[in-house]
Order: C-alpha cells, then structure tokens, then sequence
C-alpha cells in the first residue's frame, strides 16, 4: 500500500480557524503593519543621506541621526502585532511541530492569557505614562540640533503595546474558536478541522 497525504490535510491543521471578531481585528493590524513597513525603507534613506554627508561633504547630522533611530523604534514596535497576527514571531519550532493542532492550541492559549496578556498590560500602562509624561513636559532631544517633541518617538510605544495586546487577544480568540467552537470558526477556503489520524489514507499499490 502506498501512504499518500490529503491535500491541503496538513495544511489544515496548520492553521486556526478565524472567526467574527478576529477577522477585522487582523485586518487592520497588518494593514497599519504593511504601512509600518514604509518606516524600513525611510530608515534606510535617512541613514544612507546621513553617511553620505559625513563621510563625502564632512558634515554630520544630529537630528538625521536621531531620526533615523526613531524611524527604526516606531517600524518594530508597529510590526510586533504584524508578526502575530500572521504568526510569523519566533517558536521553537522542533518542539512545536510534533504538537498536535488541539496542544499547540491550547498552550498557546493558557501561554497568551496567564503570561503575555498580563506582563504586556502592565508595559502597556507604564509606557502610556512614560509618553505622556514626556508631553506634558515638552520633552526634546538634549542635543541643541536635535528633533524637538521627543513625546512622538515614546509615544510609539504605547501604540505598538496597544497593537500587540489587539493581537494577542486575536488570536487568543482564534485559539479558542477551535477549542470551543465560539466565536463560530471560519476555517481557510472551507476547510473543517483534521485530526491526526486522518493525515494520512490509502492509496492503490
């Protein structure tokens, strides 16, 4: 007998099921994460003009340079919700691939709800704090050519963190959808789940 693999089977148990409310929640977190990722290419630009004038024309910019630091922090803390919503983030993948769908479900799940969701809450309001405080003291760069309004950089950060807790949340959602059925899940182009069993069928000799 030759063992012949489903189409699409393993596929299938890839991936959670989306449902009502993660749907438009992942939406719009990669498309703000497909925006953040103009951020790159600026900081890029900004650093190529910014060697080019010292090392060609021997002038040296500070606020270039701080504004390509502060491209670089708002395009990875706008994409850390990208990277969940498309679980894309680091695993440890030769542990996570002998799971089945139902345990990588459920750790993910009792992992997002007692550990990230929590600790992610707490830098959520601190970082909130430290952005506002920053604002209401006029907060500038303490370099005299530096970029003035130093709030919008720190501001970035309770904006990434609220992004992030959407994600988690998300996919919280999603975790659940397979395990308990609600929210109803939406499984990719029709597709139910597949256990483990049925991974495999047989095929003509």
């Amino acid at each position: 007998m030759v063992q012949a693999i489903v189409p699409g089977a393993v596929e299938a148990r890839q991936d959670l099921p989306t449902n009502i409310i993660s749907r438009p929640v992942d939406a719009v977190i990669r498309f703000i994460g497909q925006l953040a990722a103009w951020l790159w290419v600026a900081t890029i630009a900004v650093i190529t003009i910014n060697v080019v004038d010292r090392f060609m024309f021997g002038r040296g910019s500070i606020a270039l340079e701080e504004l390509s630091w502060h491209f670089f922090g708002a395009a990875m803390l706008l994409s850390l919700s990208y990277a969940v919503v498309t679980d894309d983030h680091v695993r440890v993948d030769f542990l996570r691939e002998r799971f089945s769908l139902k345990t990588r479900a459920w750790i993910e799940l009792l992992a997002l709800v007692l550990l990230a969701m929590p600790v992610f809450w707490i830098v959520l309001e601190e970082t909130y704090s430290y952005a506002m405080r920053s604002y209401v003291s006029g907060e500038r760069s303490q370099a005299p050519s530096g970029l003035p309004n130093r709030f919008i950089i720190k501001g970035a950060m309770p904006l990434g963190f609220t992004l992030l807790m959407l994600a988690f949340a998300s996919r919280a959602l999603r975790c659940i959808s397979f395990l308990f059925g609600f929210p109803r899940p939406f499984w990719p182009h029709g597709r139910g789940p597949v256990s483990d069993n049925a991974e495999q069928s047989s095929g003509g000799a």
